[in-house]
């Protein structure tokens, strides 16, 4: 999200950037293809340079640095969780055993996601202070 208007402008060159190397790559085997991967290239790697040339206006931040054990647990309980949906899916041979094996997966990843990640980031969050 922009917060101003040359952040606004560097994130509209970005998308239309990364629009444009993506229809590139699609379309490679065309000359126009090869065009617009080119084209996408140059605007990425002006939407680049161009957000590293802001950072210096940004100050500094308001944040302290978060527990990375706690965002590491929240992450790997997040990657189990999908585990147990591929498992589930490709072990149990009946569709109510996939079914139950998806939902306890997702299960896993949303509290990861809902419960572990937030309290990790909350830990130092800005409105303490």
């Amino acid at each position: 999200m922009a917060a101003n208007k040359t952040q606004g402008q560097q994130l509209t060159i970005f998308m239309a950037g990364i629009t444009s190397a993506c229809a590139g790559i699609a379309y490679l085997s065309n000359g126009t293809g090869k065009v617009a991967l080119v084209v996408g290239i140059v605007l990425l790697a002006l939407a680049f340079w161009k957000f590293y040339s802001i950072k210096s206006l940004e100050g500094k931040i308001a944040l302290e640095s978060q527990p990375p054990l706690q965002k590491l647990m929240g992450l790997v309980v997040n990657i189990v969780g999908w585990l147990v949906v591929l498992l589930g899916i490709h072990l149990t041979p009946s569709v109510g055993g996939r079914m139950v094996a998806a939902i306890l997966g997702l299960t896993i990843s949303l509290f990861s996601i809902v419960i572990m990640l937030p309290t990790a980031c909350n830990k130092n969050a800005i409105w303490k202070a």
